[in-house]
């Protein structure tokens, strides 16, 4: 018997070590592909290349001689040559699409007395006495499998009991946070305010009049001429669709910066009720916001941290089940919410299948769009039953910035794409550390990599944004320079130490 044991033993050990010998052999052979795939052009180039400089070196000075006299004969098509020739470039330089340059970037870092942990949320929940116990419990299940750590923040207003929900305290909230976000920003790159030809700002829920962009202009007395726009109702995504709209109106108006604020305001948006699907949105959401600086101007290039190199849109809102999933409406006794429907995760998938599609062929290496392109044609033309290849986009991009909306949706983001835990740091932890920001959350992200060091001369960015309607955007950078952590300034800088830190599948509250 126990020499039937060791056999079984035995033998299931050989098979474990030819497994991981065949995908060793796998790893490499796949990178031998890509390799020969990515260097193909230079592989044939250099043969041809060398042909010519052997060919060359077999001509002597009588043959150079003759050659330029019978350009002299012809100088009239020469001629005629070189101003074609001059003809293009000068048409190519005017018509190209302008480069796009973040110089800098600021997010906004609450004072200490507006942390709130899980139990004082909870807390100050139950004292507002509007919840109901079935509600209450509902909120605890929430947060503790919300992903969040005990340092997040919310506004002053929702501190009190009894909550005061005000207009002035809601434009207290949002112009506070802008502001702070903004006098950063401008400290960290002396642009004058009134150098900003373009203005755009985004919050989904608060839409005060006169505008949020109008109340940026009253305080930093903007010129009259700034171009100025404020969106509203647009989700968590909104901070990529004003980047976007940012870069098309930078490509029309020459040495220009634009100024993008993306920020959400809590106060005015709090829900008091007892439907389930708009209690969500009261655990996940808190205070933050972010300003970020583009330039079209050439000198500001070496100034500048990143490259935009493309922003890609795609929007769901044709089909009713996307466009109801995230939906503001009023619950049974008339208290206006923000309702999360089931279908939600369903739906954002849909959605990013769509975003990658057309952005894969945009970013991705030619070995992995041939792949896929081979499995799609065995799949749909051969009628093989095999499985979807799943382009590894590792390969497009050193970072990932995935908006941190909650952590099922990080989970599957995570799964879907093949990313690592490093990949996904900046994301959780930024959910762990401040919670869902909404719009503002990518730029929290790319602090963190910033302040982690990783930002590398070249190193590419992808940026993913969901938001209600049902939209996916994205947005891709390239980074300028190293960006040096030791004389950064972001909301990371003095306890970026302290992070990664283990974030527990649940975490038990007690109040």
């Amino acid at each position: 018997m126990n020499e039937k044991k060791k056999t079984l033993d035995q033998n299931e050990q050989n098979l474990v070590q030819a497994t991981f010998s065949l995908s060793i052999r796998l790893k490499y052979v796949k990178l031998g592909y890509h390799y020969l795939v990515s260097n193909a052009l230079y592989l044939m180039v250099i043969p041809l290349f060398c042909i010519i400089l052997t060919h060359l070196s077999t001509i002597t000075a009588e043959d150079f001689i003759q050659l330029s006299e019978n350009l002299w004969l012809n100088y009239v098509a020469v001629w005629l040559l070189s101003i074609f020739i001059v003809f293009l470039a000068t048409f190519y330089f005017m018509c190209r699409p302008r480069n796009v340059y973040l110089v800098n970037f600021a997010c906004y870092k609450p004072e200490r007395a507006q942390m709130v942990s899980k139990e004082l949320f909870m807390q100050l929940s139950a004292k507002n006495e509007r919840f109901t116990e079935e509600s209450l419990t509902f909120q605890k299940k929430i947060l503790e499998r919300s992903g969040f750590g005990q340092m997040t923040y919310g506004p002053k207003a929702l501190m009190q009991v009894p909550a005061n929900l005000t207009m002035a305290e809601a434009r207290k909230e949002t112009e506070t946070v802008m502001f702070g976000a903004i006098d950063e920003l401008l400290a960290k790159t002396g642009v004058k305010p009134r150098d900003i030809g373009i203005l755009v700002v985004n919050s989904s829920l608060f839409n005060p009049t006169p505008s949020l962009s109008a109340a940026i202009v009253n305080h930093y007395k903007l010129r009259g001429n700034i171009l100025s726009y404020n969106l509203g109702g647009m989700g968590c995504s909104a901070g990529l669709v004003s980047i976007d709209l940012a870069k098309q109106l930078l490509q029309v108006h020459r040495n220009s910066y634009a100024l993008v604020v993306s920020t959400e305001n809590i106060t005015y948006n709090w829900y008091f009720g007892n439907n389930r699907p708009m209690l969500v949105t009261n655990c996940l959401f808190r205070v933050g916001g972010a300003a970020i600086l583009l330039s079209n101007r050439s000198s500001d290039r070496r100034h500048s941290k990143y490259e935009l190199i493309h922003t890609l849109r795609t929007h769901k809102g044709a089909d009713d089940k996307s466009y109801n999933c995230v939906l503001q409406q009023e619950d049974e006794v008339n208290k206006v919410g923000v309702s999360l429907s089931k279908d939600l995760m369903a739906v954002a998938g849909e959605a990013l299948k769509a975003n990658i599609t057309t952005l894969g062929p945009l970013v991705l290496p030619l070995s992995e769009q041939l792949l896929f392109f081979a499995t799609l044609v065995a799949r749909k033309v051969l009628k093989m039953k095999i499985t979807p290849y799943i382009p590894d986009f590792k390969l497009a991009f050193e970072h990932f910035c995935i908006h941190a909306g909650g952590r099922g949706v990080l989970d599957e983001l995570e799964k879907s794409l093949g990313l690592t835990q490093w990949h996904m740091q900046p994301s959780r932890m930024t959910l762990y550390r401040f919670g869902n920001t909404s719009s503002s959350s990518l730029w929290y992200e790319l602090a963190y990599s910033e302040a982690k060091g990783r930002i590398k001369k070249r190193d590419r960015v992808w940026q993913i944004g969901f938001g209600s309607g049902f939209k996916c955007n994205s947005a891709v950078w390239r980074a300028v320079r190293t960006v040096n952590p030791t004389v950064e300034k972001n909301p990371w800088m003095d306890e970026i130490n302290k992070f990664p830190v283990q974030v527990p599948q649940v975490t038990s509250i007690v109040y």
